[in-house]
């Protein structure tokens, strides 16, 4: 069995005229990170990879939420792979996961994570909020083979407020 958890990252900064790439995460986006990572211990596996987009954004929301859960920051994978919005591109960088970790958790960005979360999740999720945390479990072995999951856990920072 294997379990993903996605993290949409927290809602950034448009306060100054920065690439993309390198906006940072406004101050309601730095407290949405520190709201649901401090809810989700109860959620996440003993044990499991962590891998961020290493978009400023994306890179702040999973440092928080390394912190919160414990995780040593310096683990934290970033791949520039997962820098998309395509959920095509999201699904191959999963799969390509080595199948001897069964817990696997990516923070990127949307449409991707909304678009994978409605291809291979039970529950239909309009849209996967700033910070939203949404864990799926798949019936295989391996990573290359995951199809429909199961939506077991989804929390917004509006379902904390």
């Amino acid at each position: 069995m294997k379990q993903l958890i996605l993290v949409r990252h927290a809602k950034s900064s448009w306060d100054a005229p920065l690439r993309d790439f390198d906006r940072p995460l406004s101050n309601r986006g730095i407290l949405d990170a520190h709201l649901v990572s401090s809810e989700i211990n109860k959620h996440i596996p003993k044990m499991y990879l962590l891998w961020s987009s290493p978009a400023k954004r994306a890179a702040e929301t999973a440092m928080i939420f390394a912190q919160n859960i414990s995780y040593p920051v310096e683990s934290i994978v970033f791949k520039e792979e997962l820098y998309t919005f395509d959920e095509r591109k999201l699904e191959e960088i999963i799969k390509s996961c080595l199948d001897n970790y069964d817990n696997l958790i990516v923070f990127g960005h949307n449409e991707a994570i909304t678009n994978f979360v409605n291809k291979f999740g039970s529950i239909l999720i309009d849209n996967v909020s700033t910070s939203g945390f949404v864990a799926i479990t798949f019936e295989t072995n391996s990573w290359r083979t995951i199809a429909k999951g199961i939506t077991n856990k989804v929390i917004f920072p509006r379902d904390l407020k």
